[in-house]
């Protein structure tokens, strides 16, 4: 049923499409059609924040659209079709902190931005470029207030492209490129690891494991069948790059009455996998298609009518590639059984070659040992295939009433929306066998002499859907605008609205829901003095009855300088504005689950025993108390921001500095409790969920463009950047040393042990604290005891730096724009500064069975004791030296140029106007540098597929 409605809603927004595009056929005049140019003059090239924006560019906010010179609250934008004729892009949100001042991947270092397409909560990685207008970017508390809770954190606003008056414009654009890996992990192979195995053995008082004659052999290769040297990321199994492509077309006009727009899309890529079921069954396609209607009913009444659909197919192997690379070590098993090898006359073995369902080429058996009965690699080969199928549709629909005959500039408008997804596998699983080769040499031949099977060959031909999901929006909203202007100077505008979505899931009980009543009401005087004042009435079902509700208010004023008489007349300034908002924003988002307020108990199956040996008693236990008083926590902010224009716009920018607090987090407050009122053993509590936890943020935001025609070029460059600090001002928190407390510590602190170099010897061992981490040896790191009571432990954790979790602490971005006759460069380059972080994957953190990386290198030895950078190995597990210490730490600083591309725009005149009207080539180059101390550290996956470069040649042409 769900399907067969999709279809139907479908068809009726692809007839509404065909009926508009007959109705603005029938109205248009062919021989006066007039063609707009799809690349932008250069003249548009202006503004701090946005591209391709003057002051009376219209901005989407908040259920309406304003003029950019009156914005309030803190709002940025983008012009994307702008930035597309000179920046392919390939996601909707890419290289935005490039452009946007604030917006570090979150909004002022608050994690949790909500993203709204044409106004309902959408995925950003749904709506292609090619379909999008404008992103908007809500910061202060005062721009996001008429959304209401789930707004709180900031909102990106991406509003789709909508179709224009006039002919009929198809718009082409066709891109190939091909993706190549930044780097990969390096391991060491069989021989060094095995040599360095028995010396890990060896520094455990342990003999040694591999024998000289054995650890040559696999260095020598000579029968890489019977010594196994494996490189999971060796050419054999891996390409250099895969392909992508992509091709959109996009058809748009209408008329007076009726205006349509539709984008279809199509893109696809490879895979870096290179054997077996995945050389021709990896990569993954996606369609799209949208379609966009605007009708003016009459006079008084106009509606607009959109669909989009997507649909998503990712092709792989039953196997993780990526997590075997990172975890089997090089010498384990053979890939492949050569069948070639089997000794004359060894009949047992080839009766395995000729039943086998999965001989390799014809020449290879699938390998693996009593141990590795699966292994990535049989996986790939004879594992079976899937794929992950995404679909998803959406709606949207809305009404606008003109109510000038009750009161002049009165609008009622409404808008209902309703989206599906849809996720799911389709996978055949295949059972194989994987061979043990047994060898002998005879003559200087190695022979295979027999083979020993593990597992059976059992093909189903079955299909089986796995991991079947689905997501359901609804959202709605109603709202009463008012916009007039009296007297030329005094412009009123209202907004009365009451907006709701939910968002049902499967595998979760509750809907996320948001639903919020809101009133604005703004005045300016002349465009000089602003005042505005936005509000939402939330709801929430999270919090206990009489506590769901409540209201958010904030104010922002502005007043520009500019047009003050001390200022009107000056030939440096041309515009300069000052704004300052303040609000309290309720928000449910960092409320965990539903039913916090309330206290219950847990029945535990067979948690206890009874006196009866063996017999399982059946408790209740008590887990939560009750709050009734429990309340929103709250997001209190106050920002003052400052633009402004030089020299006729030859210089514009715009800062802003901002400090909010998010009072009131919840937390189950021991320290406010009585002790009894928890037990870890019998595990009883009876603590209540209380507001009580406070965080901070402050910082400030600034960007500065420069616009400059000179000659025949044109030279546009933007910088922009944020610089915030987070504190965590209140915590329930009980430590024995202060320095120990999270109260007045960064959000982000990264927490962990001092380090004081190794033990070099049994005496140092001896004489210095004693460490519960484990026996230590010498070549293991040793720490600091910061409190003197001569035990190393958790209490001698200090704070060790910030982890930029919600960005990094000082981030950059920059832009810049040459046009040249037809030719047009950009480029676009981020910092981030001030963050750390841990090496503490597995390629660092090695020891009992691990897989040794090349960082064992620099091991301790008693040798090497003066220069070693990494400890002493070791069979055993080593938690004295894998734990958060500042040993591990280093500074994530890092510089990435993220884009560079040339263009060209082919001149009008070699066209035949009622062709082809414009035409277009550009190169692209994505991720081509990044500049950092530890760059090797930052650019490395491990147990995932590499981070890639793009390469990319495209095309575009206007019909």
């Amino acid at each position: 049923m769900k399907y067969k409605k999709l279809r139907i809603a479908l068809c009726l927004g692809l007839s509404w499409i065909a009926t508009a595009e007959g109705m603005a056929k029938e109205s248009l005049n062919p021989t006066i059609r007039q063609h707009k140019n799809i690349f932008p003059e250069r003249s548009t090239f202006v503004g701090p924040d946005s591209i391709g924006t003057d002051s009376t560019t219209l901005v989407q906010v908040a259920f309406r659209k304003v003029q950019k010179k009156d914005l309030m609250g803190n709002v940025q934008s983008i012009n994307v079709p702008q930035l597309l004729d000179k920046s392919y892009n390939t996601y909707s949100l890419e290289n935005l902190d490039a452009f946007i001042p604030g917006y570090n991947g979150n909004i002022w270092g608050m994690g949790g931005y909500l993203v709204l397409v044409d106004g309902f909560p959408r995925d950003a990685n749904n709506v292609m470029p090619t379909e999008i207008d404008q992103v908007s970017v809500l910061k202060g508390a005062n721009a996001i207030a008429l959304y209401g809770s789930r707004a709180a954190k900031g909102v990106i606003s991406i509003t789709t492209k909508r179709g224009k008056s006039g002919s009929q414009q198809i718009k082409i654009r066709a891109n190939s490129g091909i993706n190549a890996a930044m780097s990969y992990p390096q391991y060491l192979g069989s021989a060094e690891y095995m040599t360095l195995y028995n010396e890990a053995r060896q520094n455990d008082g342990l003999s040694p494991l591999y024998s000289a004659e054995t650890i040559y052999q696999h260095a020598a290769g000579t029968n890489p069948y019977r010594y196994p040297n494996v490189d999971y990321y060796s050419s054999d199994y891996i390409k250099d790059h895969y392909n992508r492509y992509d091709a959109t077309a996009e058809i748009s006009g209408g008329n007076q009455r009726a205006q349509y727009y539709t984008n279809f899309g199509f893109w696809s890529e490879g895979s870096l996998l290179n054997f077996g079921q995945a050389k021709k069954n990896g990569g993954a396609n996606r369609f799209n298609m949208r379609g966009n209607i605007d009708v003016k009913v009459n006079d008084l009444i106009s509606l607009n009518v959109d669909a989009a659909a997507s649909f998503y197919i990712s092709k792989g192997v039953n196997a993780d590639y990526w997590g075997a690379a990172a975890t089997v070590r090089p010498h384990r098993f053979s890939p492949l059984i050569p069948i070639d090898m089997i000794e004359e006359g060894d009949v047992n073995s080839m009766v395995y070659v000729n039943n086998s369902n999965f001989l390799i080429d014809g020449k290879y058996l699938l390998g693996g040992s009593q141990l590795d009965q699966t292994n990535a690699f049989a996986n790939v080969y004879a594992g079976g295939t899937n794929r992950y199928l995404n679909r998803q549709f959406q709606f949207n629909t809305g009404l606008n009433f003109d109510l000038k005959n009750i009161l002049e500039g009165l609008v009622f408008k409404t808008n209902l929306a309703v989206d599906y997804q849809s996720n799911y596998n389709q996978s055949y699983n295949n059972n194989y066998a994987v061979y043990q080769a047994s060898w002998n040499n005879y003559d200087g031949k190695d022979l295979i002499s027999s083979l020993t099977k593990y597992g059976d060959d059992r093909i189903s031909g079955i299909q089986n859907i796995s991991g079947s999901t689905y997501r359901q929006t609804i959202g709605l909203n109603g709202s009463l605008n008012f916009n007039r202007t009296y007297g030329n100077d005094h412009h009123v505008s209202a907004i009365l609205l009451a907006n709701a979505f939910q968002i049902a899931a499967s595998g979760s009980y509750h809907k996320t829901s948001n639903a919020n009543l809101g009133l604005q009401l703004g005045y300016n005087y002349s465009s000089k003095y602003y005042v505005d004042f936005s509000s939402a009435y939330s709801h929430s079902a999270k919090l206990p009855q009489g506590n769901r509700r409540a209201l958010s208010p904030t104010l922002a004023l502005a007043w520009r300088l500019s047009k003050e008489n001390f200022l009107v007349d000056s030939k440096v300034v041309n515009e300069l504005r000052l704004s300052a908002s303040a609000g309290i924003l309720n928000t449910d988002l960092d409320i965990s689950d539903y039913y916090l307020y309330q206290g219950y108990y847990t029945y535990n199956d067979a948690a206890w025993y009874s006196w009866r040996d063996g017999d399982l008693v059946h408790t209740f236990d008590r887990r939560r108390g009750d709050n009734p008083n429990m309340k929103f926590p709250k997001r209190k902010e106050f920002n003052i921001n400052l633009e402004g224009g030089l020299y006729n716009n030859l210089i514009t920018f715009n800062t802003s500095y901002f400090v909010n607090r998010m009072s009131g987090g919840l937390v189950q407050a021991a320290t406010q409790y009585p002790m009894y009122f928890m037990t870890y053993w019998p595990v009883y509590s009876d603590l209540p969920y209380v507001n009580f936890n406070d965080d901070e943020r402050r910082g400030v935001d600034f960007g500065i463009n420069l616009n400059k025609q000179i000659n025949k070029t044109f030279v546009s460059l933007g910088f922009n950047g944020m610089y915030y600090t987070t504190k965590a001002v209140k915590r329930d928190e009980l430590y024995e040393f202060a320095y120990q407390n999270r109260a007045g510590k960064p959000l982000d602190a990264i927490w962990g042990l001092q380090h004081d170099g190794f033990y070099n010897s049994q005496s140092e061992i001896d004489q210095a604290a004693f460490s519960t981490f484990g026996e230590v040896k010498p070549g293991d790191i040793k720490y600091k005891d910061q409190n003197g009571d001569g035990t190393i432990d958790t209490r001698d954790e200090v704070y060790l730096g910030k982890g930029g979790w919600a960005g990094a602490p000082l981030t950059l971005g920059c832009n810049l724009t040459v046009k040249w006759n037809n030719f047009t460069l950009f480029a676009a380059a981020t910092g981030q500064f001030g963050a750390k972080a841990m090496k503490n994957s597995s390629y660092f953190w090695v020891d009992a069975e691990d897989k040794y990386s090349v960082v064992v290198r620099d091991r301790w030895t008693e040798s090497t004791k003066e220069t070693a950078t990494y400890p002493r190995l070791t069979t055993f597990n080593s938690d004295n030296n894998f734990r958060s210490s500042d040993f591990w730490l280093y500074k994530t600083d890092r510089i990435n140029l993220s884009k560079v591309q040339l263009s060209y725009d082919f001149p009008k005149r070699l066209f035949n106007a009622k062709f082809i009207h414009e035409l277009g080539i550009y190169a692209t180059g994505s991720n081509l540098l990044t500049i950092a101390k530890e760059k090797e550290t930052m650019q490395l996956n491990i147990g995932q597929a590499p981070q890639m470069r793009f390469f990319n040649i495209g095309l575009k042409a206007l019909f």
